[in-house]
């Protein structure tokens, strides 16, 4: 009786003691994570930017909530997602190369007297362009693939990345003027031109869709193609080489458009010219194995239109040593059919012997 009451005051005891040690054990172990959070933000190789962008010559900023620690030399490196950690510990110690002469690259051109631009000066240009274009209150973008326009209200901007020869790319949300909920996010790509950013083009990467009395944002398709390197970090030329491409083409068509934003192409089966309206570019892009060209097809609209799609194939090689357009076809014209306008066939690609470069 006497060692059964022992044994019972023992564990009435030790069971708080035990909580105890358990809540210690907890409070500490949480401790330890929130310090090593705060190591990774203030002490990471690379600041926040994230470590595998910039192995990809990217510079995106991040929170360093998904961060990795040498255990080598127990240096710190920071990323944008877990996709981006997987795939920079494939090759950490090549990746981390990478990333150390892309930085003393751009340290070179800072020291060669070259504009080195930063996030505050994109996100001052976006805030420029914002109000330019604002009439009455609201930003005033006309959506190509809506066909219409849309009356904005700036929020804020999410994210700006930078791309080593492409440019910056800043993410920015914005709401209907009319309907505070129903947001967009738009993508400003901005070129360096000396000490300026130029602006290349406004698109929309997300868009609201209903749901009961309220909306969401939700991803238009295709994505643009400044989009590709960031959620396929491929690491390799070949991965990378479709948004290479789509790239080229872009470049091609704002080179080429008029003042009311159309390009004019030549219909070889009419001899006519054609004045159109860009709407968005489509993957795959496919790569010929005989010659070594690329070609991507995209969607334009005779403008004032809301239904006639043209599909123009755009061919690129790379002869010269980079990617360019050396040739516009017309692949596909509307044709109306009981008050529908559809898309009837110039050519077809049987025969052919292609292969598709994602």
């Amino acid at each position: 009786m006497t060692n059964t009451l022992l044994h019972r005051l023992f564990v009435s005891l030790a069971a708080p003691a035990a909580l105890a040690a358990a809540l210690c054990l907890s409070t500490a172990t949480a401790t330890l994570a929130a310090d090593d959070m705060s190591m990774a933000a203030s002490e990471s190789e690379f600041g926040e930017s994230c470590a595998m962008g910039l192995a990809d010559g990217q510079t995106v900023k991040t929170d360093c909530t998904v961060h990795w620690i040498d255990p080598d030399d127990g240096k710190v490196y920071c990323f944008s997602s877990e996709n981006s950690k997987a795939a920079f510990l494939k090759d950490p110690k090549a990746n981390i190369a990478r990333a150390k002469k892309f930085l003393q690259d751009q340290k070179a051109k800072a020291a060669s007297g070259a504009k080195v631009f930063t996030e505050e000066e994109v996100n001052a240009r976006v805030k420029e362009v914002v109000d330019e274009r604002s009439k009455g209150g609201s930003f005033v973008f006309h959506d190509p693939k809506l066909g219409a326009d849309l009356n904005l209200v700036f929020e804020n901007i999410k994210v700006v990345r930078g791309m080593e020869g492409y440019g910056w790319f800043a993410n920015a949300i914005f709401h209907d003027k009319d309907e505070p909920k129903k947001q967009y996010a738009i993508d400003f790509w901005f070129k360096p031109d000396g000490n300026e950013l130029v602006l290349q083009d406004i698109r929309v990467q997300k868009g609201p869709k209903r749901d009961g009395d309220g909306y969401y944002m939700i991803t238009r398709l295709p994505v643009a193609w400044w989009w590709l390197p960031v959620q396929e970090h491929p690491g390799s030329i070949e991965g990378a080489r479709a948004w290479h491409v789509l790239a080229a083409i872009h470049d091609y068509i704002l080179e080429n458009k008029d003042e009311d934003g159309n390009i004019t192409v030549k219909d070889e089966k009419t001899g006519e010219d054609l004045k159109l309206q860009f709407v968005e570019m489509h993957r795959p892009v496919r790569h010929l194995k005989g010659d070594g060209k690329y070609f991507a097809c995209t969607d334009f609209r005779k403008p004032g239109s809301k239904d006639e799609y043209y599909d123009l194939d755009f061919w690129v090689d790379e002869d010269s040593g980079d990617l360019k357009v050396n040739n516009v076809k017309v692949h596909k014209v509307p044709v109306q059919e009981d008050g529908i306008w559809t898309q009837v066939d110039r050519y077809t690609f049987e025969g052919m012997d292609f292969e598709e470069t994602l």
